[in-house]
């Protein structure tokens, strides 16, 4: 196998990358198990509706316990089927047959849930003397911490018969326009020198080594997102407003408060957070851009440039199997059952890696469920920054088998916790790229690529919360026309990459892409919080914390049982410690700080 060098064109990649089997599911879309799972799904929801409905308080610990281990039996047969329609889609979003499989799929997942929709509700209702003296017996007790967290929803909770009509037209609303921008982008192709290019395509060429190439995509992107940004701006509009029609009836007291409390962190660490990102700014973006813009010879850099190589550097590519070799071998310099449990998502076929027309212009780690396994999406050219994106995601990879055996209902992690594990995965291959490399130059450019992958986790992922915010606080006053998204998205991006970074106005259209704030909002700063985490997190295994792998390892297979605080105490660490994030921020201050070094 061979990687072009991308002048040579960019949609040039390897010819031979790994596609998943999905075959490890189903066989296929006719496959009888899908009908058969799904009928054996609704006979279960119904019998567990006719058993259970109204009469939780009554039940003794070892009956809710009882209740809940079926409970969790139903959801995993859903999710198992739901989990293969997406996984199918993600691989061709352009294919209408793949679309509608997945609707139809989604729809009789929606049918099924509404008989187990009272669980939950009803679970909530019950006073916490008895929600105490339940959970004090097996089997119940096991599951106190998935119950806890369901609890913490409880002033946001409606009456059930409003709880089942949003939830039975979830499928034609929410869900529909996310799939409307979803086939949208990736039936979206941008003329760059005269091919028709997807929009990973497309992104790819910022990493050209010819700055015409990056300027002509720029364009390009810029120029098509324009010309469906009618489309774009109504899905955004429609989703903020459907968002703040629930959160009012919900009495959420402001747009991020639901992720926040998804996330289990509270509302003044995230404050905390992004105040401390905000503050460090000057200290992160603006000082960097003014020193990569001084390597270009220039006083500004025009936002194509923004994570263009360095000049002189050589570009180098690198194989599926190099990429492969790099990362297990990192994760095995830090222990070798992070090693052995990444390589069976090589061997058994767990990854898709070939970028192709329609597939997810993204990256992106499922974990299906607990009884399978995880598969990883990505598209992969060759770059460094694509060897780093494999790390990432074989991080949520490794993460979600370990902390499958928690079940269906304990195994599934907060995104804030779930980006730790990514981004560590990250860091363990930088640190041993960086021990390896060889030359000044190939340190200097290993740091500047390290320095521009924190910067868009930590500073580009706060400038996306600060638009999404924005946004949804101006929603609603009325519908936002594409010209005020673009207004605002310019301004957050100005104050957050700073005055050495040049737009202009193809780039007012850019938030048109960015899927995160289509399917999960207010997403984003679980990346900057892992990333923030980590920083801290690597500091404590480097100064050679006793332990730290066995404690890490138990980290991981906590899955979702524990909270942020309870899982970093036995590192020494605190999230609500005011301190905590600028400890974070000041590892990035000092690699920019070496790069300034190295000059």
């Amino acid at each position: 196998m061979s990687i072009v060098h991308p002048a040579d064109g960019p949609q040039r990649v390897e010819a031979e990358l790994p596609v998943w089997d999905l075959s490890h599911l189903y066989a296929g879309p006719e496959d009888p198990r899908i009908a058969a799972d799904l009928d054996a799904a609704e006979r279960a929801a119904k019998a567990f509706h006719g058993r259970y409905a109204g009469k939780l308080a009554d039940l003794s610990g070892a009956e809710l316990g009882t209740a809940i281990m079926a409970y969790e039996a139903i959801v995993e047969g859903l999710c198992r089927v739901t989990a293969y329609a997406q996984l199918r889609f993600a691989g061709d979003m352009s294919d209408p047959e793949r679309g509608r499989f997945l609707q139809d799929i989604e729809e009789r997942f929606n049918s099924v849930s509404t008989e187990t929709l009272f669980f939950t509700l009803e679970l909530n209702r019950l006073d916490d003397e008895t929600v105490g003296r339940q959970l004090a017996v097996a089997p119940a007790d096991r599951y106190a911490p998935w119950v806890r967290d369901q609890r913490i929803f409880r002033p946001h909770q409606l009456a059930d018969d409003v709880e089942r009509i949003l939830h039975e037209k979830s499928v034609t609303g929410a869900s529909a326009w996310v799939r409307l921008f979803d086939q949208t982008l990736s039936g979206m192709r941008f003329d760059v020198g005269g091919k028709a290019l997807t929009l990973a395509d497309a992104l790819n060429c910022f990493d050209n080594t010819d700055p015409a190439v990056r300027r002509s995509a720029a364009h390009a992107i810029g120029k098509g997102l324009k010309d469906n940004v009618r489309v774009l701006s109504l899905v955004v509009n429609t989703l903020a407003k459907d968002k703040e029609i629930e959160d009012r009836w919900r009495a959420y007291p402001h747009p991020v408060a639901f992720r926040n409390l998804a996330n289990r962190v509270e509302d003044e660490v995230v404050d905390a957070l992004v105040s401390a990102i905000r503050d460090a700014y000057a200290d992160l973006a603006h000082r960097y851009y003014h020193l990569k813009a001084r390597w270009f010879g220039r006083d500004t850099l025009d936002y194509w440039d923004r994570n263009a190589p360095l000049p002189g550097a050589d570009n180098r590519q690198f194989s599926w199997i190099e990429a492969k070799t790099i990362v297990l071998k990192a994760f095995g310099g830090f222990h070798p059952q992070m090693a052995a449990i990444g390589g069976r998502f090589f061997d058994e076929g767990w990854i898709d890696a070939g970028p192709r027309p329609g597939k997810d212009s993204g990256a992106f780690c499922h974990p299906v469920v607990p009884s399978a396994h995880p598969y990883i999406l990505l598209n992969f050219y060759g770059r460094p920054r694509d060897v780093m994106t494999l790390a990432h995601e074989l991080g949520h990879g490794v993460h979600q088998v370990m902390a499958a055996n928690q079940g269906a209902l304990l195994a599934d992690t907060p995104l804030t916790l779930a980006e730790t594990a990514s981004v560590f995965g990250e860091m363990l291959v930088f640190q041993a790229l960086l021990e390896d490399g060889g030359s000044r130059e190939e340190r200097r450019r290993l740091l500047a690529a390290k320095v521009e992958s924190m910067l868009n986790t930590v500073v580009r992922q706060i400038a996306f919360h600060e638009f999404e915010e924005r946004v949804h606080i101006e929603r609603r006053s009325g519908e936002l026309s594409a010209e005020r998204l673009g207004e605002i998205w310019l301004k957050v991006q100005k104050e957050s990459l700073g005055p050495a970074m040049q737009f202009d106005n193809d780039y007012s259209f850019y938030w048109g892409y960015i899927p995160h704030f289509i399917h999960s909002p207010f997403y984003v700063y679980a990346y900057a919080f892992g990333d923030c985490l980590v920083n801290s997190l690597y500091q404590v295994y480097r100064d050679g914390h006793p332990g730290f792998a066995e404690k890490y390892f138990a980290m991981l297979r906590a899955g979702g049982s524990l909270r942020h605080r309870d899982l970093l105490q036995p590192f020494g660490l605190d999230a609500a410690d005011p301190g905590f994030w600028r400890r974070g921020l000041n590892v990035i201050v000092a690699l920019i700080d070496a790069l300034e070094a190295l000059e």
